[in-house]
Formats: C-alpha cells, structure tokens, sequence
C-alpha cells in the first residue's frame, strides 16, 4: 500500500520567519478516541512566532521538527476507533497544543466542535484560540459583571474582537483602543468608547476602569494601569505586567495563562444566535507560511491572520 503523504510546516531550530519550512511527511492515522481532520484554515496567533522564536522556552518546551498552529477549522476525513460524536464529512473547529499548519491532523473528539454554518473556514479558524482567550481574561480571570467597565487594549485583533462583544453581551460598558484605520471597525463590534492608541494616551481619557485587557503590553502598560480605579485588575495576554507599579496603584495585575472553562460549543452556540460575529483577518496561502509570520509580527491588523490551506 503506498503510504499517503501531506504538506506541513516544520520548524528544526528556534528562529526567526525563515526557519519556517514547507515540507511532506506522511499522513498520520486516527488512534482510540481521535479522527483525523483535513485541515482548511489554520489561525496564526502571535504566540506561534514567539514559540518558534524561542521566546516561549520556559513556559512551553518544544521537540524538533516542530509544527506551529493552535487552532483550526476543517472536515473530519476519518474517524477512529470509539468515535461515535462526529462522522466522516462534518465540518469542525479544534484547538490543539501544536500542529495546525498542516494538511492533516489528528485529534481528539473531545477537542472538537461543529463549526457554526454561518461562517467560513478561515473565520472558524479564528474562533478556538481567540474566543476562549476573550472569556478566560474577562470571566475566568477578570470577574466581569454587567454594568462593569472595561478597557480592551488592542480591540481590533483576534482576541480583542471577540473580548468586546462577550462584554457587550455581558452588559459591560466596553471602551477599546485601537489604530486610526481600525476605529470604525471597533465601534462596529459594540463599543461604546473607543480611543485611537496611535495619537491619544488612554490615560485620563479611560478612568475608573474595573478591568483592563491587554492584548499589546510594552510602554503602554503605565497608562493601562493609571486607568483602574482601585481594586480594579489588569489582565494580559502580550506579557508579565509591572507588579510593583500595580502594588503602589493599589490595583491588580496579572497574565492570563491556561485553559478557558467554558466549552467550545457554547461559542458556536453564541455565534449561531447572532451574539458574536467573527472576522478573520489576512489570508495566506500555507507556502507563504513565512509571510505570514512577519505579518503577525508587526502588529495593527484587524482580526486573527489564517493560513488558507485547502
């Protein structure tokens, strides 16, 4: 029998854009509990660069060949033993640890959820990884209640589009920052302010803030953090947050790490009533892998960057 092949994107050291390669290897078959999924779009999410960049070393550890991608949206192509929730043919969205930039991918059914009919494959490949990033930092993490206040830095990305429409949905008072070219786009989602980062400090705009979402980190952190009343909690998702400054603001800092509580198909659910819409960003074909990468890197897009595989 000749062994069935796939294209996949491997990495054999840490480094830049360049070290990321289109290669093949052979399709891999479904085990006890898994199918295998054709893969038609993959999210490309900031952390897959800073992974393959090595700047995740300590936290998340990697084997070469490594294949980047986290989330993705595809058909189920077989299924193996045991598997009785989903069948041959049905299109679905997954996340996984690692391995979306591939042709092919096996996964477990408990990973999966049907990929809501109102939208397309490179939307749904947008949906695990930013969606439930959204509901941990505001739910899990920050807390939020209706009629509370919050700051979502960075409004117009993956995370931060999602993030304003579950706090609308919670009936949250939603202020979001984003560049000159993206404002009429955030206030699209729902936003009730919304402040362009690229000519205006939030600082003394924002105030008596019960939660920040910071999806940007960097300089912009001090004024985040001046925008809290107190008590209030900064949350982020780009990196560690100044302890000692929140301290002495008499606030709450942290990252957001670890797996959201809520499941999969409670935001299909959302995104089938109409609660939440999903835009997808830039689309790259999978061998220009790298292009894509170097995209991500320098920021200011609008929604999660695909990899258009099939």
């Amino acid at each position: 029998m000749t062994t069935q092949t796939m294209r996949v994107i491997h990495i054999h050291s840490h480094g830049g854009p360049e070290v990321l390669k289109l290669e093949e290897k052979a399709r891999p078959e479904p085990q006890m509990g898994e199918v295998l999924l054709r893969v038609y779009a993959a999210g490309v999410n900031p952390i897959d660069w800073r992974i393959c960049q090595g700047l995740m070393k300590a936290s998340m550890p990697i084997t070469f060949p490594y294949t980047p991608g986290l989330e993705m949206a595809g058909v189920v192509e077989e299924v193996g033993p045991g598997v009785t929730a989903f069948k041959r043919g049905q299109a679905v969205i997954a996340q996984t640890s690692a391995g979306a930039y591939a042709e092919y991918i096996t996964i477990s059914v408990e990973a999966l959820a049907l990929k809501p009919q109102t939208v397309s494959f490179a939307e749904a490949a947008t949906i695990p990884v930013g969606a439930t990033t959204a509901w941990r930092v505001l739910f899990d993490h920050g807390g939020l209640t209706a009629g509370q206040r919050v700051l979502i830095q960075g409004a117009a990305g993956g995370v931060g589009l999602f993030a304003i429409q579950l706090a609308k949905w919670k009936g949250a008072h939603v202020i979001g920052t984003a560049s000159t070219a993206n404002l009429d786009f955030v206030r699209s989602l729902g936003a009730d302010e919304v402040v362009d980062y690229t000519t205006t400090s939030v600082e003394g705009i924002a105030q008596d803030v019960d939660l920040v979402l910071d999806g940007v980190g960097g300089k912009t952190l001090s004024s985040l953090l001046a925008a809290l009343r107190q008590g209030g909690t900064l949350i982020s998702i780009a990196g560690p947050p100044p302890q000692e400054e929140a301290q002495a603001r008499g606030v709450r800092a942290m990252m957001s790490r670890g797996a959201a509580s809520v499941p999969l198909q409670v935001l299909t659910q959302l995104i089938s009533e109409g609660h939440l819409n999903v835009t997808a960003g830039k689309a790259f074909p999978l061998s220009d892998v790298q292009q894509a990468h170097e995209y991500s890197r320098n920021g200011h897009g609008r929604g999660r960057i695909v990899l258009q595989i099939y």
